[in-house]
C-alpha cells in the first residue's frame, strides 16, 4: 500500500510525525463525537497526508463500528466545508470526481441528474422534501441549493470511505503507527464498555417486538446506518413502549453521527413533551412498507401497526407463563 507515492513503512520517518499524529486525532474524533475538526490551511500538507494514514489505522483495527462511525465522521466534515459560501467550483469538481452530471444555475445552486440525486436520496433521507415530486426538475435536472448538494455529496463520501476501510491490513505496520493503533484499540474498547452499559430496560420485553422493530433496534445497537424514517419509527415505538427518554436516547448512542442535544429534543418531542404536548402516533404498517422498513412483506404478522404486535405478543406470553 501507498501514501501518496510512500510506502507505508517509509511513514515511520520522523518528518511524517505530525501527519501520523493528526491521522491517529481524527479517528480518537470521530470515535468519541462523530465529528473531525476543521484544521488550519497552514497545515494543508498534513491533513491531506493524514486521510490516508488514518484509513490505514482505522482498517487495521478491523472493527465494523469505529469503520462506520469514521466514514461519517469523514463524509459530515466534507459536507460542512462544500456548504461554505466560496466553494461552488469544489462542489462541482468533488461531483464530477464521483462521475455526477451536474452544474451551477443563475439562482445560485445547481443542477443534478435525477439519477445521482436519487441514488444519493432515496436510501438515507425520508423527509418530505427529498421525495423527488417535491423537488424542482426539467429535463431529467433536479434543481438544488448549495445546502443541499452538499448533504447529497456527504452520502457518496461516506460510502467512498466506507470503500476504502474494506480490505483487511496483512502486512507489517511501523511501530509508530502500530502504537498509535494499540491507543486507539484500548480507547476503542473503553467505548463499547460503555454501549454496552446503555441496554434497554428490563420493563420493555424486547423479545415482543416485531420484526421490523427487532431490525431497526438491532441495527440501532450495532451502529449501522439509520434512515430518518427508521430513527422515527424506532423511537416512536420505545415511547410507545413506556421505554423513557433517557433509554430511548441511548438506544441510538452506537450509530455514527448521534448528536445527543438533537436527539433528546426529537424524542422528547415524539414523547409529547414539547410542541403540542402530545405523543406522536406510531406509522402504520402500510407506511412502513412504503419506506422499506417492514421486514414482513407476506403480512404474516396480520396487524396494521407494530405496537398492535408488541401488544399481542406480551398477552400471549403473559398467558404461557413467560413474564411477570
Amino acid at each position: 500500500m501507498r501514501v501518496r507515492d510512500l510506502n507505508v513503512p517509509d511513514l515511520a520517518s520522523p518528518e511524517f510525525t505530525q501527519a501520523l499524529c493528526r491521522a491517529e486525532k481524527r479517528i480518537e474524533e470521530a470515535l468519541l463525537v462523530g465529528k473531525i475538526s476543521e484544521h488550519s490551511l497552514m497545515y494543508n500538507q498534513i491533513e491531506i497526508l493524514s486521510f490516508p494514514i488514518a484509513v490505514v489505522m482505522t482498517s487495521a483495527l478491523n472493527d465494523t463500528f469505529l469503520k462506520r462511525r469514521y466514514a461519517t465522521a469523514e463524509a459530515k466534515k466534507a459536507s460542512a466545508l462544500l456548504q461554505k459560501e466560496g466553494e461552488k467550483e469544489k462542489i462541482i469538481k468533488v461531483a464530477l470526481n464521483f462521475n455526477w452530471k451536474i452544474r451551477a444555475v443563475k439562482t445560485g445552486g445547481f443542477a443534478v441528474h435525477f439519477s445521482d440525486f436519487l441514488r444519493n436520496s432515496t436510501a438515507s433521507f425520508r423527509e418530505k422534501e427529498w421525495k423527488l415530486i417535491n423537488r424542482r426538475m426539467d429535463k431529467g435536472a433536479v434543481y438544488l441549493t448549495q445546502e443541499a448538494t452538499a448533504r447529497l455529496l456527504e452520502e457518496e463520501v461516506r460510502r467512498y470511505v466506507e470503500k476504502k476501510l474494506e480490505p483487511e491490513i496483512e502486512f507489517e505496520l511501523p511501530q509508530s503507527i502500530a502504537e498509535s493503533i494499540e491507543r486507539l484499540k484500548q480507547l476503542l474498547e473503553t467505548r463499547k464498555v460503555k454501549f454496552r452499559k446503555e441496554e434497554m430496560p428490563k420493563e420493555v420485553v424486547t423479545n415482543a417486538f416485531p420484526p421490523c422493530i427487532h431490525q431497526l433496534h438491532k441495527d440501532a445497537l450495532s451502529g449501522r446506518h439509520l434512515s430518518h424514517m427508521g430513527r422515527f419509527t424506532l423511537a416512536c415505538f420505545l415511547v410507545h413502549a413506556g421505554m423513557s427518554v433517557d433509554d430511548v436516547v441511548n438506544s441510538f448512542r452506537n450509530i455514527a453521527d448521534f448528536n445527543e442535544r438533537l436527539t433528546r429534543y426529537q424524542v422528547e418531542h415524539i414523547a409529547g413533551e414539547r410542541g403540542s404536548k402530545e405523543r406522536y402516533i406510531l406509522p402504520s404498517c402500510d407506511t412502513l412498507r412504503t419506506h422499506g422498513i417492514c421486514q414482513d412483506m407476506n403480512r404474516s404478522c396480520n396487524v396494521r401497526t407494530p405496537t398492535s404486535y408488541y401488544k399481542r405478543e406480551i398477552y400471549e406470553a403473559k398467558t404461557r407463563g413467560e413474564t411477570q
